[in-house]
């Protein structure tokens, strides 16, 4: 079975004491750069192609927010790079500064737990940089790993899954487009009102709200349910980074675990010709009726104009599993779970509360509803929504419920966890003890060596677990090309 090699990246809200929209881009990119040790800002951007589409086309331009137009308007930030602030960590990831967001990008990783472990240890990176940013500026900084302002603004959450080229957009469209409106009910962030659209006092994910097209490159603005992006960060000849914009940031990393491997599910039924025939009329209208939902019945338009439900459709992809996935041990502790959710959530949410964001979120604002008399939808109310996604473990709702034993997280924080050793992803993190490492990317090393530069390419399929941390530079170049 194909072995899909994923990341996440995280654009973290960031709250500056002091300070507005109007700073924002400045204020992220001090906090990166406040990340405690040596980090190397050395991205090579000749290989970023955000405008390439899946569909053969390049893009003339990518569409930008009008909002976040209007604040850049007049301002010169200087180079890009410098604005960017590119961080390469000695644990393979990226971190920098995404137009005003800190951004953390986990390194590959080709199991889930892997995966979740890195993304835990992102949050507490992030943190660490913006508590040493605190310091040196005086200024009370907070951090949220959530996905909108509440004043019309988002941010996103990426998944990037490296699939084989000859799969194409169509068969990719197909295969995963009912998977991402579905799977929000498993795995949504939760998100008090509506801030675009038909007004409600809750919603089950925070990102439904931003989309307005079924498919194109974008996602700053008319965002796509499918993201075209192709920009593989690998042999454009045989990969493409499936490049996922639809899904919430979790505090839960069950609801992370979930989310990632429904779509791995749906890419190993497609590796086996066994995807379940679903195509929705309007995935756009779907997700956005569906996150509303509060009725928990959750129907959607199939193209034939016939209604199905969002378990109907996870039930199709499950089922698809457990007949032709038998024996993978991480597809049948995915098909369990995402069972159990689905067999409460209709009459029994209390049961799964502590294993889905959005309904231990609905719960604590309701409970805060009955206790004070506010009123869903007041900005006090949207604070404690905001406060459930603080990442710093002694302020954060979350954490709190965690504490309390409210909700199940068995991920440990660990600052300082090293790269996966079966990914490139340790090929590019022992680079950066070398002072010789010129710029490097995700696909890519660049050496200057005795005045002259030597390129290495970094294969996504190799496993570079034997490349020792202990070679002097020739024998590391050496080593991690016949690895």
């Amino acid at each position: 079975m194909i072995s899909f090699v994923t990341g996440l990246e995280t654009e973290y809200g960031c709250s500056v004491e002091g300070r507005g929209a109007n700073t924002q881009i400045d204020d992220a990119q001090a906090l990166v750069r406040s990340l405690p040790g040596e980090c190397r800002v050395i991205w090579d951007y000749r290989v970023e192609s955000p405008r390439q589409d899946l569909r053969g086309f390049r893009a003339d331009r990518l569409e930008v927010d009008p909002v976040d137009a209007a604040f850049d308007e007049g301002k010169h930030y200087g180079p890009s790079e410098e604005v960017r602030a590119d961080q390469i960590l000695a644990n393979g990831a990226r971190f920098y500064n995404d137009h005003g967001h800190p951004e953390y990008a986990t390194p590959e990783c080709r199991s889930l737990d892997d995966l979740l472990a890195h993304d835990r240890a992102g949050e507490a990176i992030v943190l660490q940089a913006a508590r040493a940013y605190a310091e040196s500026t005086g200024r009370q900084t907070t951090i949220y790993k959530n996905n909108t302002d509440y004043h019309g603004a988002s941010y996103g959450f990426h998944e990037s899954y490296l699939v084989p080229r000859d799969w194409g957009f169509e068969r990719l469209y197909a295969a995963l487009t009912p998977l991402l409106v579905a799977r929000i009910i498993v795995c949504g962030a939760g998100k008090a009102v509506a801030e675009s659209g038909r007004p409600c006092d809750y919603q089950i994910s925070q990102r439904a709200d931003f989309f307005s097209e079924r498919a194109s490159v974008d996602t700053l603005y008319r965002r796509p349910i499918f993201n075209t992006r192709d920009e593989p960060h690998s042999n454009p000849a045989d990969w493409v980074r499936l490049h996922v914009i639809a899904g919430d940031a979790n505090m839960m990393p069950s609801c992370t675990w979930r989310k990632v491997g429904l779509i791995r599910l749906g890419l190993a039924l497609m590796a086996v010709d066994a995807v379940p025939n679903i195509a929705l009329a309007d995935p756009v209208r779907a997700i956005q009726a569906v996150s509303r939902d509060m009725t928990r019945r959750f129907e959607i338009a199939v193209e034939d104009r016939i209604m199905t439900t969002a378990y109907e459709v996870l039930n199709a992809y499950l089922d698809a599993g457990e007949r032709h996935l038998a024996g993978d041990a991480e597809f049948g502790r995915l098909i369990v779970d995402v069972r159990e959710i689905l067999e409460s959530l209709p009459d029994r949410p209390d049961r799964i509360a502590g294993r889905v964001d959005w309904i231990a979120k609905r719960q604590l604002l309701q409970t805060v509803v009955d206790e004070t008399g506010l009123r869903w939808g007041s900005s006090e109310l949207l604070a404690y929504d905001l406060e459930y996604h603080n990442v710093d473990p002694n302020e954060g709702l979350y954490f709190a419920l965690r504490d309390a034993g409210m909700v199940k997280d068995a991920i440990p924080t660990d600052l300082d966890i090293p790269a996966p050793r079966d990914t490139r992803a340790r090929a590019r993190g022992l680079a950066t003890r070398y002072p010789e490492l010129e710029r490097a990317s995700w696909g890519t090393l660049v050496f200057r060596l005795d005045g002259e530069l030597r390129e290495v390419t970094l294969d996504p399929e190799r496993d570079y677990s034997h490349v020792s941390p202990e070679l002097d530079v020739d024998d590391f170049i050496r080593a991690i090309r016949t690895s």
